[in-house]
């Protein structure tokens, strides 16, 4: 089974930070090339600053990708830059929590521009790209991979995390749509729901209240935090020919945590 991602060409949004700058740096160890997307400037020049090897694999794109225009140009940079797209992986999130009881719609639909309809009409956009690439070559050879981030709230939601969750769930159902739209045409999509991960907003959180370390081990069971390297990994695998007839596909990275009831851990 061939994990390589030696010479693709990949697109990470929501890559300056936390785990979409743990994928893009992983994929550059190996030897992908990598436009790291975001529109936090100052921490873009830090994320390919740490990425860079000084081989011409790490380029960064400025921008705010809920609009379509820096979609364009974000593509644009990209083909400047490597000549194709092979690889996108979305990690782009906004989280934030609302009141479960407020009517205001703004609320849920910026949670749903952030968290799915920005991923979506991106993927949309490079899949069109990665068809025309593709024209020609033999049915066998991959004509592309995508990979949307979401997390365990998609299925166990937080009455305070409400958008947020929903936001989670309608993402997940549009990897399996646009898994089954484009199969035809050699395009893999495929998901990550993670929990018990250390990402930004996760060490943002223990910075305000480090007792919230200890009840995730708890209820985690294999007993720990993983570290962001942990999705970056499934990520390569879930874009690499090893998993070339997967797609379509919900991976869980949460040490267990999606098993657990609660109400049994607690013995009652």
């Amino acid at each position: 089974m061939s994990m390589s991602i030696q010479g693709k060409t990949a697109i990470v949004t929501g890559g300056c930070r936390g785990i979409g700058l743990a994928i893009a740096q992983h994929f550059v160890d190996r030897g992908a090339n990598v436009m790291i997307a975001d529109r936090d400037e100052a921490a873009l020049e830090q994320a390919v600053s740490d990425c860079d090897e000084g081989n011409g694999k790490v380029r960064k794109f400025s921008g705010n990708i809920c609009e379509k225009l820096a979609m364009a140009n974000l593509l644009s940079a990209t083909l400047d830059s490597f000549d194709r797209i092979d690889i996108l992986v979305n990690a782009h999130r906004f989280v934030e929590a609302s009141d479960p009881l407020d009517t205001d719609p703004g609320v849920l639909e910026e949670m749903l521009r952030q968290n799915m309809i920005s991923g979506l009409r991106l993927s949309q956009m490079v899949a069109k790209r990665m068809i025309k690439q593709a024209e020609g070559q033999t049915d066998l050879v991959q004509a592309g991979a995508i990979v949307n981030l979401s997390t365990l709230a998609a299925s166990r939601p937080v009455p305070q995390m409400l958008g947020y969750s929903i936001a989670c769930a309608a993402q997940e159902q549009a990897t399996r749509g646009l898994a089954l739209s484009l199969a035809p045409h050699r395009i893999r999509v495929n998901g990550v729901r993670f929990s018990s991960v250390m990402s930004h907003e996760l060490k943002c959180a223990l910075k305000e209240d480090d007792s919230l370390r200890s009840q995730i081990v708890a209820g985690t069971p294999l007993g720990r935090i993983a570290s962001a390297d942990d999705v970056a990994e499934t990520a390569q695998y879930l874009v690499s020919e090893g998993a070339r007839f997967v797609t379509g596909q919900i991976i869980s990275i949460d040490g267990g945590r999606s098993l657990a009831d609660p109400v049994t851990a607690q013995g009652l």
